[in-house]
């Protein structure tokens, strides 16, 4: 049995986290009649802190949402920018005891909303009802639904369609990365009455190295309880830690940008499916192609 000063000192323990520095060297097409770029920003929130974030040249900018970016206006023969921050993670836990069991959306309505690729219509509801029948408060709903997408998602990223998010995606063709993986989960909670939440960033590497590519992970809303985090893709690679990524997000990440359908400020385009690699328009808002970059993260110090 764990005594009250035993679970006082184990409550009372620091969160695992990580520091790293994180370097890119993005490279931007000449285009004519100049451009602007926008580059995502990590910033501070609960679980991540960030110092000595570098953008020379950039006006840093901030949407609806609160995600940032490095907004740079360039001449037409494009160049080389360079972008730099340190980032210290912190593990990320929830304990389902603090779920009151009521419903309620605690003032996030807005994550409730569909998305243009998680759209909530008369089937996803069918099918959302028909997983969480057994469930009766909204955290069994949620773990329902996380079972669910978990037993009929497979991570597969061959072909084309994958990697959109798209809700019809998953339901159809039942494989993707974690944008599917997630776009399901959150689409089924929200048909439940839950406010579920997508966000983006990178996985970092155990030591220094480049990082390919990006990940995401979602979010779900439960009265008395907060947001509650979850990894859906991560629980289906590594099917080990199915129980710890329901509730939990580990330190080997960060976040750049939260929420679907961005429109970043001064943006005169369509709105972006999601915010986690560059992007350029020219004058007339025509996406500029060819962008590219290269990230680097260097470790620092880990709290274990």
């Amino acid at each position: 049995m764990i005594t009250a000063l035993a679970l006082s000192l184990l409550v009372a323990q620091p969160s695992p986290s990580r520091r790293f520095r994180v370097e890119q060297t993005i490279q931007v097409p000449a285009q004519p009649g100049g451009l602007t770029l926008w580059v995502p920003l990590p910033h501070d929130d609960a679980w991540q802190t960030v110092t000595v974030r570098e953008s020379a040249g950039a006006e840093v900018v901030k949407d609806a949402l609160g995600n940032e970016a490095a907004r740079y206006s360039l001449a037409a023969a494009g160049g080389t920018l360079r972008v730099a921050y340190t980032v210290e993670r912190r593990e990320r836990a929830a304990s389902p005891l603090a779920a009151s069991g009521k419903p309620g959306a605690g003032g996030n309505d807005r994550w409730l909303k569909d998305d243009k690729l998680v759209q909530v219509d008369e089937k996803i509801r069918a099918l959302s009802q028909r997983v969480t029948a057994e469930a009766r408060t909204p955290l069994e709903k949620a773990r329902a639904i996380y079972g669910y997408t978990l037993d009929n998602m497979k991570y597969q990223k061959t072909g084309d369609g994958w990697g959109n998010g798209s809700i019809v995606w998953a339901c159809t063709e039942k494989y993707g990365n974690c944008t599917d993986f997630h776009a399901l989960f959150t689409g089924l909670a929200r048909a439940a009455g839950i406010p579920a939440r997508f966000e983006i960033g990178r996985s970092v590497p155990p030591d220094s190295g480049e990082v390919q590519g990006y990940h995401c992970w979602a979010d779900f809303w439960v009265d008395g309880l907060g947001w509650v985090p979850v990894d859906a893709s991560e629980a289906w690679k590594h099917p080990e830690q199915r129980d710890y990524f329901f509730g939990h997000h580990d330190d080997n990440r960060f976040a750049l940008s939260a929420g679907r359908d961005l429109t970043l400020p001064g943006m005169k385009g369509r709105p972006l499916n999601y915010f986690v690699n560059p992007y350029g328009e020219g004058a007339d808002g025509t996406p500029v192609e060819g962008v590219t970059q290269t990230t680097r993260v260097t470790a620092l110090i880990s709290q274990r």
